[in-house]
């Protein structure tokens, strides 16, 4: 295929001559993204929203500025070549996709990536999608969520860096900087796309798609930082949202998108609606017809529309009638000319798609290693009464549903393939001896009854009643004669993801069953938890003598969680989401706002802000994890008890390993205000490093506090510090009680 070649890079005068060659209804045509299986039917399963049956002419085709759902270096190449050859002014054709959490070598999803507090693992395996993602032929990927998510119902919680704005920034801009680089034109460079603005995490009742209702302080104090981060580290495009915020569905949200969005938070890339969401602020009952969507959203500042025609069927005819400027149009026109030519596609309409770049950097094993490395940091030890890590030496039988299941890539790993995926037991057939080591299903993940329709499972096939029947009796007798249990639980893949919210959140309750019928026979059970969300885990904390979590971690999961449960790797990760007690206790976060009826003196018990029932505590903190050694960390120090507006103080602890094993701990630096014009959060995680220290070792480490860190949304609606009393804590989680304090002055 000879392929037509580019020329060079544009300078904003030619960018602003080309604008004023292009026909209406060429830059209309930039405005609208088309569907991959428009060009061929093997685009549908790269689709994740509805099909809303779009018959297009190839008129429509012939001036498109974006095309969703399509990889593959020869296809994209092929339909640039095609595209280009009747393109009246040669403007390529941006090719976008969901690369969530890995292209190929599929990454531990991003709640698990989080669980790290290294973020710089999250922009390492960012840079290896990119590298994979461009040479399939791929342009944006829609990547970061910088969504804040406190309500574990919410399956999207699995796409999230988890409840806390600070540390889920540092991962966003670690995304944003892993896939575009600082500059974008690079080999192996991709634009990031933040998602999804504004408030989505926020959902009512944790149901998807569902209204947000919060008061703008809660928007900026908590909400807003995310996607600040992103835009800040150069993000060149931002999602909006599928929610009404404000009254006002998102896509169509004037204030949000224009006065907050570009105008507060500086965003000058190109803002691209969610799946189908201009077409259904008719749904919401916001616009009276398509004609006034299409209306709405432009005067909102969204520049493409996906899914639908809106903008196509509508602008052309809005700006005729003079009901819409054309400098409106021209504004987001502008915005995907310069994207196009920030990835160099005037230079190169082909970027880096190559067959022979594919082959080499797909599932290669240095992005493998770099995928195991990243799973095993994720793991989070949540509880271990001695029996972990394994004995390798003894007999072993591995138990549950995940054992020897290779769909552990999370339902947003829609490129990568679950039959490259490494199982528990494919790895442990690497390390343990054969004559001392069984594996078996002993149920499957899924109730019977529940999965086929609610999940969209099209292969899986539920077992008979007598099949689950014998597949628990041999798994009992398996137990029974075992030194030691390892089961392998938890959701479905496809639980957790887009349109997967749940009331119940505990595992499936054949799992249960399960659980419990083994530990009647051998009460040495060790849980391998898959999720990707907190989950209630009240009955299975109580069962099991260990819980290792492990989320949904990826291609290498399965070597990776054999290294941590024989101790090759020490478990290091601390929950970024707290797990509740059980669903009624949900939001719960660490976070919270300060109560009048807390522990103020004086206040009898009965008459606290508290629950009847259960403790307001989650059953696992954030910031919570548990190693195979133990650490010391000494009282806290501080150098000075005052703070200037313009100096700094030093907060100290010294971290001692007090076991036998090297380890890992994550040291976390939090803060609070304790009176302000505004109620302050009881805690707030401004800072964190990790730890390794041998045996023995010991280790003074110090924190930095300037006035900086200090900021928050004040009374009069600005940003800045108040002088006062501040607390401060060190500790290894969000539940670290000793602390002092200083005054800023």
């Amino acid at each position: 295929m000879e392929l037509i070649q580019g020329g060079k890079s544009m300078e904003k005068q030619q960018l602003e001559a080309l604008l004023k060659e292009m026909s209406l209804e060429e830059k209309v045509g930039q405005l609208f993204q088309i569907i991959g299986y428009y060009y061929v039917e093997e685009g549908k399963k790269f689709i994740t929203g509805p099909d809303s049956g779009l018959h297009l002419s190839d008129e429509n085709g012939a001036l498109t500025g974006s095309v969703l759902g399509l990889q593959g270096a020869a296809l994209s190449k092929k339909i640039q070549k095609e595209y280009m050859e009747h393109q009246p002014h040669q403007i390529p054709l941006l090719f976008m996709m969901d690369v969530i959490h890995g292209m190929k070598t599929i990454f531990p999803a991003p709640l698990a990536q989080a669980a790290t507090f290294e973020p710089e693992l999250t922009k390492e395996g960012s840079e290896i999608a990119a590298k994979e993602a461009t040479a399939a032929g791929l342009h944006v990927a829609f990547s970061p969520m910088a969504d804040l998510v406190r309500d574990p119902r919410w399956g999207r919680v699995v796409e999230s860096f988890g409840e806390d704005p600070y540390l889920s920034s540092c991962f966003v801009k670690a995304q944003v900087e892993g896939f575009q680089g600082s500059d974008m034109k690079a080999p192996g460079k991709i634009c990031a796309c933040v998602k999804h603005f504004a408030g989505y995490g926020g959902a009512e009742a944790g149901r998807d798609y569902n209204t947000v209702s919060m008061d703008s302080h809660t928007f900026q104090e908590f909400y807003l930082k995310g996607y600040q981060a992103g835009i800040d580290a150069g993000a060149g495009m931002v999602m909006t949202s599928f929610n009404t915020i404000d009254g006002i569905p998102a896509s169509t949200n004037r204030h949000r998108m224009r006065d907050i969005l570009r105008g507060e938070l500086g965003c000058d890339g190109v803002l691209i609606s969610d799946f189908a969401a201009i077409k259904e602020t008719i749904a919401h009952g916001y616009s009276a017809n398509g004609e006034k969507a299409a209306e709405n959203a432009l005067h909102a500042g969204v520049d493409i529309d996906m899914m639908t025609t809106t903008y196509l069927d509508h602008v052309a005819d809005l700006i005729q009638k003079g009901v819409l400027k054309e400098e409106l149009l021209d504004e987001s026109v502008m915005r995907i000319l310069e994207l196009k030519n920030r990835l160099g596609l005037f230079e190169n309409p082909y970027k880096d798609a190559d067959e022979e770049k594919e082959k080499e950097l797909f599932l290669c094993q240095e992005h493998r290693k770099a995928a195991g490395k990243a799973a095993a940091r994720s793991f989070v030890l949540l509880k271990n009464d001695g029996i972990l890590p394994v004995d390798t030496e003894k007999k072993i039988a591995f138990i549950g549903p995940y054992t020897d299941r290779k769909e552990m890539l999370s339902s947003w790993a829609i490129t990568g393939d679950a039959k490259d995926s490494v199982t528990i037991r494919e790895a442990a057939e690497e390390v343990f001896a054969s004559d001392r080591t069984v594996y078996l299903q002993g149920c499957p993940v899924l109730t019977p009854g529940f999965g086929t329709a609610q999940l969209r499972l099209e292969v899986e096939e539920e077992p008979s009643e007598e099949e689950c029947r014998q597949m628990k009796e041999k798994a009992l007798k398996a137990a029974a004669e075992a030194d030691l249990v390892v089961m392998s639980l938890g959701e479905h893949f496809k639980e957790s993801g887009e349109a997967t919210s749940k009331a119940n959140i505990e595992i499936p309750e054949i799992q249960l069953d399960l659980l419990e019928e083994v530990v009647r026979v051998n009460p040495n059970v060790a849980i391998v938890l898959f999720n990707g969300r907190p989950l209630d885990l009240r009955k299975v904390s109580r069962l099991a003598k260990a819980i290792l979590e492990v989320w949904l971690p990826g291609t290498e999961g399965g070597h990776a969680i054999i290294d941590v449960l024989t101790g090759k790797i020490n478990p290091s990760g601390k929950l970024p989401m707290s797990f509740p007690y059980c669903v009624g206790q949900v939001p719960v976060y660490y976070n919270a706002y300060s109560t009048g009826r807390g522990d103020f003196e004086g206040c009898a018990d009965h008459f606290r802000s508290r629950y009847l029932d259960i403790p307001n505590e989650p059953l696992y903190p954030f910031g919570y994890g548990l190693s195979y050694t133990e650490f010391e960390i000494s009282a806290l120090e501080l150098n000075k008890d005052t703070l200037s507006a313009d100096g700094s103080l030093e907060a100290s602890v010294t971290v001692t390993n007090k076991g036998t094993c090297q380890g890992t701990e994550t040291l976390q630096l939090y803060i609070q205000d304790v009176f302000a014009s505004v109620v302050r959060p009881v805690k707030e995680l401004k800072g964190f490093r990790k730890v390794t220290l041998e045996p023995g070792e010991s280790r003074k480490e110090t924190f930095r506090i300037d006035e900086t860190m200090l900021r928050f949304l004040r009374a009069d609606g600005t940003i800045g510090s108040e002088p006062g009393t501040f607390r401060v804590w060190i500790g290894n989680s969000s539940v670290v009680e000793a602390y002092k304090e200083f005054e800023l002055q």
